[in-house]
């Protein structure tokens, strides 16, 4: 699998030139998979991009995954170019609890006065999943699906494909006892082993102790401890502070991954920045 991320930012887009290196643009993530389909994983702002570069290459056929239904993980699905295009088909599903369905909460999103065009009036071929089993297949990827503990409900997904593992959780506060949130326990087996595993560690302890604990988000610190415990082998923090400059997330990736020599463990980790790519 080839990942490459498109968007990393929480809650809001931001831009400026304090956000150059790891820019700001909103959660989106790029699969590749071995038979070089593409699955994209949330509808972020990052997707507008990606979507111009996927055209570029000739791809027609896509599949989307949405973890759940805040705004920072739809932002940029109107401005997705290949919705547009009558040649393009789209595979589209998720587990977006505080809606009825993916397909209702898209077109909400795209419906007057909020957008000019109506979801059943794009171009392309759309095909909604409406169920959310545990686990499915995905362009020849095993997906399974658990719950994240966030406000709302969500679902991470942890992608299989040849003995290789993906896990995306780019938003979840896991000792957090948020609705549906299963023990901190059964997470840390969920994602033992991975071979990347992309989690939320937005906040430093003292911003989250101060005002943000319930919000959703992670103190970057217990992710690092969460990822060892896990046995993961490449760490990647997600959902970056929309007030995060880059200064602040060099030194958050500096702290990290010297928590990680300090716990003796051999693990990658980084920050997740717009244009990073890992090939597994």
């Amino acid at each position: 699998m080839k990942l490459t991320v498109w968007g990393a930012r929480g809650s809001t887009p931001v831009s400026g030139p304090e956000y150059l290196v790891y820019g700001g643009d909103t959660t989106c993530l790029e699969v590749r998979t071995g038979t070089n389909e593409v699955i994209i994983l949330d509808a972020g702002t990052g997707i507008r991009a990606l979507g111009k570069q996927l055209l570029a290459e000739n791809f027609r056929d896509f599949h989307m995954l949405l973890t759940h239904a805040h705004w920072d993980h739809q932002l940029g699905f109107p401005f997705f170019k290949p919705l547009y295009r009558k040649d393009c088909k789209m595979d589209i599903r998720g587990c977006v609890s505080a809606q009825e369905s993916v397909e209702y909460l898209l077109s909400q999103a795209m419906r007057a006065p909020f957008f000019p065009v109506h979801l059943e009036d794009v171009g392309a071929s759309l095909h909604f999943e409406h169920t959310c089993p545990n686990q499915f297949q995905v362009a020849g990827v095993d997906v399974r699906c658990f719950p994240m503990s966030h406000p709302n409900g969500g679902c991470g997904f942890l992608m299989t494909e040849g003995g290789k593992k993906v896990a995306f959780f780019p938003d979840n506060e896991p000792k957090f006892p948020h609705e549906g949130a299963p023990p901190y326990e059964d997470l840390v087996e969920f994602v033992r082993g991975a071979d990347v595993l992309f989690h939320d560690g937005e906040y430093l302890r003292k911003e989250y102790d101060a005002f943000s604990r319930g919000w959703g988000h992670n103190v970057f610190e217990d992710t690092v401890k969460l990822a060892i415990e896990a046995e993961a082998k490449h760490l990647v923090l997600w959902h970056l502070n929309q007030d995060r400059t880059d200064e602040g997330l060099d030194q958050m990736q500096e702290q990290a991954r010297a928590l990680v020599a300090e716990l003796g463990s051999n693990m990658r980790c980084d920050v997740a920045r717009t244009g990073l790519v890992i090939e597994i």
